[in-house]
């Protein structure tokens, strides 16, 4: 990577940098790239896996829930002639 890649970034990126941000950011980059170079090196052919993977799942209850005229209307905060009030949407 050099700097001219850097300016190419920059473009695409549609940012102005200053020629220390630009060395800034190349030195970033090599160190990036150096450190994804030694993550590709790692053998792991040799590895077996030995992992178990599964999905852990509460058990599925029924709930019970009573929902009559009286008790909603009981928590309702204004109620008219039986019916829940609102506000006016439009």
């Amino acid at each position: 990577m050099n700097i001219k890649d850097v300016e190419n970034l920059a473009q695409l990126a549609r940012i102005e940098l200053g020629e220390e941000e630009k060395q800034d950011i190349l030195l970033d980059m090599e160190s990036i790239l150096g450190y994804i170079k030694q993550i590709e090196e790692v053998r792991i052919e040799d590895i077996e896996m030995d992992y178990n993977l599964h999905n852990v799942w509460r058990e599925d209850k029924e709930e019970i829930r009573e929902f009559s005229r009286e008790l909603i209307k009981e928590q309702f905060p204004d109620v008219k002639d039986g019916f829940l009030k609102v506000k006016k949407i439009l």
